[in-house]
């Protein structure tokens, strides 16, 4: 049975459709729901966004020196930059490559495992050519290097890698080696075909030749420094070692106490109360001669010493004999750097905040007083000056915890000043 419709009804039928809600409640998000995303065990995210960003930076450092080197090397105008950089397989990444081509298999020292170089055929023709004496141009036929050809672009891949060693210097101290260059993917298996890998594809221009140079890096391989390849460690670690460049007299500049200690003895308080100006006499527990004095460094005792004699002042000055328990000979001198460093990592240190300082003139000193307000030469929110012992160290903020006030480390200058390798190695 058809039912037919008057206009009014047809009317209302359409108002009401008009405003009803655009999505029925029952396909509404529940509230507090999460985003689901299917996972795929045959590409794991193994690469987070932030670590691809870090890999991109570096890699644009790595692409403007190639762009210098190899200008420089071809004589000719070469432009060099980041096209992507991508997380795949490495099955994709082999398919994706010509036969034949130009692969470098390179050896990722101190990381384990090994990175592909792969250079487009158009880009190596036309390196080869310029690199003969040609203007460049390359050939069109595709064919496998001869070995003058591989020679030649051994040459290239060296002058490339040393520009891979300085862009990812802040991040490791890396010194890749070329192990060996193929021409054919297939034999290239460095990883497992299903093994994740970042490609960076660097867009290439050699005159008016264009192409692609990929560098491929298996996750095995960046695995032990994935932490490394954050924003926050990659900046940090750029600024920590300018700073280092910058203050690295800083950390010798620090005054330490030094004190020269004849003898230490026990005493009781009732004792001690007793004592009468030039009538009491205090002697060591045994028996001492000139040469029984020793050195502290903080509180700790390094040298043996020997009282100088004076006409004048007695005692004026002392001699160091060698270090604590330690006969005096050859083996002195690398005792005594064990002995000092031992000391300096308990010595104590008197750290001090400055608020700011200001000059004034004599006259405006004498009329300090109650209310008087003083103008620094710092900043409102400006870092505050921490020093060991008047020596520039760090710079903190203010803050407050549980009503207590304090201040928050936010820059160290120096956080290697008691650090023996470093202070050999400088």
């Amino acid at each position: 049975m058809v039912e037919v419709l008057s206009q009014g009804e047809i009317t209302e039928l359409l108002k009401a459709i008009n405003q009803a809600p655009t999505e029925p409640d029952d396909f509404k998000p529940a509230p507090g729901s999460r985003l689901i995303k299917i996972y795929d065990f045959k590409r794991p995210d193994k690469f987070s966004r932030e670590h691809i960003r870090s890999i991109s930076i570096i890699h644009e450092s790595f692409s403007r020196l190639s762009t210098t080197s190899l200008s420089g090397t071809l004589r000719s105008i070469v432009h060099v930059h980041v096209a992507s950089v991508d997380s795949l397989t490495y099955e994709e990444f082999i398919r994706s490559i010509p036969t034949p081509t130009t692969l470098g298999i390179i050896q990722m020292s101190p990381l384990k495992g090994c990175a592909v170089l792969e250079i487009d055929p158009a880009i190596s023709f036309s390196i080869i050519d310029r690199l003969m004496g040609g203007n460049g141009i390359g050939t069109k036929s595709q064919h496998e290097l001869t070995f003058i050809e591989t020679d030649l672009m051994k040459e290239i891949i060296h002058d490339l890698l040393d520009n891979l060693q300085k862009s990812w210097s802040p991040v490791i101290d890396l010194k890749p080696k070329l192990y060996e260059i193929d021409t054919n993917p297939q034999f290239a298996q460095i990883v497992p075909p299903t093994e994740m890998v970042v490609l960076v594809t660097l867009e290439t221009k050699v005159g008016d030749v264009e192409g692609m140079i990929n560098l491929c890096i298996p996750y095995p391989t960046l695995e032990p420094i994935m932490d490394n390849l954050t924003s926050a460690h990659f900046y940090g670690a750029y600024q920590l070692n300018e700073l280092k460049k910058y203050h690295l007299s800083k950390r010798e500049e620090i005054p330490v106490k030094l004190t020269a200690e004849l003898f230490k003895r026990n005493y009781s308080i009732q004792e001690i109360s007793d004592w009468n100006t030039n009538a009491t006499l205090i002697f060591p527990a045994r028996p001492m001669s000139q040469s029984s004095c020793f050195l502290k460094l903080g509180e700790k005792y390094v040298w043996r010493c020997e009282i100088l004699k004076d006409k004048k002042l007695f005692p004026k000055s002392i001699k160091i004999l060698g270090t604590i328990n330690t006969p005096f000979g050859a083996e002195e001198v690398e005792n005594m750097e064990k002995g000092i460093m031992n000391a300096l990592s308990s010595a104590k240190i008197a750290i001090t905040v400055e608020l700011g300082t200001t000059y004034q003139s004599v006259v405006n000193v004498f009329g300090i007083g109650e209310g008087t307000i003083l103008e620094l030469d710092k900043l409102a929110g400006e870092p505050m000056d921490v020093k060991a012992n008047g020596v520039l160290v760090a710079k903190g903020e203010a803050i407050v915890v549980d009503e207590n006030f304090g201040v928050r480390i936010t820059e160290v200058i120096a956080s290697d000043i008691f650090d023996a390798k470093a202070k050999t190695e400088s």
